[in-house]
């Protein structure tokens, strides 16, 4: 019985792979909880929480995306959010107000929409499904939606087992 070599369909195939693990920003995530500033973490009096961010070491978030949140249920106005981003300004990579999550959204769009798709013209293209990075859900949906201009077909998954997503007419 004479074997059979074995061909790799896919990889002698037109099919595009868009990886969004490849587009992932490096760095640091870290949550900043203001409510530590805040007189019993609920009230904020102007005089103390401009002290406080004063004498607070603005170098630990050094090369860090930070999220900007208040773990408890005070009103914090929206000047204290835009004050304390611009203590971190000088150090950080990326600051959001909202969870650690909300910051690899919003990186993913900057990414995302800065990048040229004209590659994808007219190919089948296959958006990874399995990555071992958090890439949000959002990513995905941003990926389908900046993909479908240029792509003939978009498709989920792996080349193996894809989902059908998408076929242009």
């Amino acid at each position: 019985m004479e074997e059979q070599e074995i061909i790799n369909r896919v990889a002698g195939s037109v099919l595009q792979v868009f990886d969004l693990e490849d587009y992932y920003p490096d760095g640091e995530r870290a949550a900043l909880d203001i409510s530590g500033w805040l007189w019993e973490g609920f009230v904020l009096r102007e005089k103390e929480f401009r002290e406080a961010l004063k004498n607070h070491d603005w170098q630990q978030y050094s090369g860090k995306f930070i999220a900007l949140q208040c773990s408890t249920d005070a009103i914090v106005p929206a000047w204290a959010y835009m004050l304390i981003t611009i203590y971190l300004q000088p150090f950080a990579k990326k600051i959001v107000q909202g969870k650690i999550e909300d910051i690899n959204i919003l990186v993913y769009q900057e990414i995302l929409d800065a990048l040229d798709y004209t590659e994808y013209t007219g190919k089948p293209v296959i958006i990874k499904g399995c990555s071992r990075k958090p890439v949000p859900q959002e990513a995905y949906v941003l990926a389908a939606q900046k993909l479908m201009p240029f792509a003939k077909s978009i498709m989920f998954g792996e080349a193996c087992s894809s989902v059908p997503l998408y076929k242009k007419k």
